[in-house]
């Protein structure tokens, strides 16, 4: 089933979680390890929650249709993410569009495409693994 409330719900849930720790790895993280270390501090630390909501997003829109509500998930999720941050960077740190560009560099070890890339799979992947559930629950043995 459908719920793109539910979709918007969860996103902005995690919106706030990412923003929160964003903050708390630019300000007091940071100056406590370094900015590479806080990096990883702000991808790692959303990581289960991203992972808790895409359950929670699967176990809700289980049924036919469920590949359509994952995908729309796995797609607003990270893009929207990733705009959220660009917003946040430019509006607090006043960030030019090549400190942005830097902060998604796979190449030279940048972590933040790894929560956008977990935001894109995880729906999926919880959605797969809530209809094999269920539908293993219905066969007969």
């Amino acid at each position: 089933m459908l719920r793109p409330g539910l979709t918007l719900l969860l996103w902005l849930t995690q919106a706030l979680l990412i923003v929160v720790n964003n903050m708390i790895g630019d300000t007091l993280i940071a100056e406590a390890i370094g900015l590479r270390p806080a990096g990883w501090y702000k991808v790692l630390v959303p990581l289960p929650y991203v992972a808790l909501m895409a359950t929670i997003h699967a176990r809700r829109t289980v049924g036919p249709q469920w590949p359509i509500a994952a995908l729309s998930a796995s797609v607003c999720w990270p893009l929207s993410t990733a705009l959220l941050d660009v917003l946040f960077g430019r509006l607090t740190y006043h960030e030019e569009l090549a400190d942005v560009v830097d902060r998604y560099g796979v190449q030279w070890g940048a972590p933040f495409p790894w929560l956008l890339l977990a935001q894109a799979l995880l729906p999926l992947l919880c959605g797969w693994v809530t209809m094999r559930t269920a539908r293993s629950k219905d066969r007969p043995r």
